[in-house]
C-alpha cells in the first residue's frame, strides 16, 4: 500500500510490473533457482518459457496475454492463436507449444474412461466456435482411458482435407487400441458431407487393417453435433 501527496492509498499491483522493475529475488528466474518451480505462479512460469521480451512487449506483459489465451482454450491452443498476441514470435510460440505437448505426452493421462457422449464432448469445445475447420484425434487404450488429444489438421471455411496415415501415424506410435476423430463445421450445420462420409469409411478401412478401432467420428458445430456411431453408421 503507498500513500499519494494527497493521503489516498492505493494499491500497487506487483504482478503488472515490468520485471526489470522487480528486485532480484522477486524475478521468475532467480526465485526458481532459489525456492524451485512450484512456487512460482502461472504469470512467472510463463516468463520463464517465454524467456525475454523485445521491442514490441515486456516479457512479464506477453505471459499474462498468453496466460488469458490459455485461461480460455485450456491447454488446446494453437500456433495461430499465440501469434495474435502483440509480442509473441515463432520462436517463442513454439517453446510454449513444445510444453504444453510434452506434458500431454508424459504427465496427463485421464483416469476416468471417455465412455458417454458428453466425455466426449468435453474434450472437443475448443473447436466448436473455431471460423476454421480443425480435425483432431483422440487416441485411447483398451479401457478407452484417453492417452492423447492432438489436433491432426486445419482446413479451410468449410473442408480440411487429410490422409488417413496422417491420422493413424500418432497413434500407432502411441499403442492406442481406438481412436476418436472429431471435426467441426464453422457453418453450424453439424450433418455430415459426401466428403465426411468418404473420409469415415477410409477411417474405418484403414483402422481394420492396422488393428486399431474407429470408435466414432464426431461432427461438431457450436450448437449442436453428430455422431456416426450413435447414428448407428459404424
Amino acid at each position: 500500500m503507498i500513500h499519494s501527496r494527497h493521503g489516498k492509498c492505493k494499491t500497487v499491483n506487483m504482478a503488472a510490473k515490468k520485471i526489470k522493475q522487480l528486485p532480484a529475488y522477486e524475478r521468475p528466474r532467480e526465485k526458481f533457482l532459489q525456492k524451485g518451480a512450484a512456487a512460482l505462479s502461472d504469470v512467472e512460469l510463463l516468463s520463464l518459457l517465454i524467456g525475454s521480451g523485445n521491442a514490441a512487449s515486456d516479457v512479464s506483459t506477453i505471459a499474462r496475454r498468453v496466460q488469458r489465451l490459455l485461461q480460455k482454450h485450456g491447454g488446446h491452443i494453437t500456433l495461430e492463436d499465440l501469434l495474435t498476441i502483440k509480442g509473441v514470435s515463432t520462436v517463442i510460440a513454439g517453446r510454449n507449444l513444445a510444453g504444453l505437448e510434452l506434458t500431454r505426452r508424459y504427465l496427463v493421462r485421464d483416469i476416468e474412461p471417455l465412455r458417454s457422449m458428453p466425455d466426449i464432448l468435453g474434450r472437443l469445445g475448443h473447436i466448436r466456435t473455431r471460423q476454421q475447420e480443425y480435425l483432431v484425434c483422440l487416441t485411447l487404450d483398451g479401457g478407452r482411458r484417453l492417452i492423447a488429444q492432438r489436433t491432426v489438421t486445419i482446413g479451410t471455411l468449410d473442408s480440411v482435407i487429410v490422409h488417413p496415415r496422417e491420422v493413424f501415424s500418432d497413434a500407432i506410435a502411441d499403442r492406442a487400441a481406438c481412436i476418436i476423430v472429431a471435426h467441426n463445421h464453422p457453418s453450424g450445420n453439424a450433418r455430415p458431407s459426401s466428403h465426411d462420409i468418404s473420409l469415415t469409411q477410409q477411417l474405418i478401412a484403414a483402422g481394420h487393417l492396422i488393428g486399431i478401432e474407429l470408435h466414432d467420428h464426431i461432427i461438431v458445430s457450436k450448437n449442436d453435433y453428430f455422431s456416426y456411431r450413435q447414428n448407428h453408421l459404424l
